[in-house]
């Protein structure tokens, strides 16, 4: 009768562990899924980033010549144009 037992708690176990084994298969595949669903959101997210940072350098390139620089070099021109 125990080796009944035995040979039913193998079996189950063994049953167990296939269903653990096929459910850890499966997430695995879920999670290696790479059939571009996501492909056109990155490249959409990246193009925006680019045009962004390219607005904000053109910017800043337009705030230093126009204002930044023209009272930097005043401002050192007075510096060392001291009349006292």
């Amino acid at each position: 009768m125990r080796a009944f037992i035995n040979k039913k708690k193998g079996i189950i176990m063994g049953a167990i562990v296939l269903i653990a084994m096929t459910c850890a298969f499966g997430a695995k595949t879920a999670w290696c899924n790479k059939r571009g669903d996501g492909y056109i959101g990155e490249a959409l997210k990246i193009l925006i980033s680019v045009v962004l940072g390219a607005l904000l350098l053109s910017g800043l390139y337009l705030l230093f010549n126009s204002v930044v620089l023209p009272t930097l070099t005043d401002k050192i021109t007075n510096l060392f144009n001291y009349a006292g």
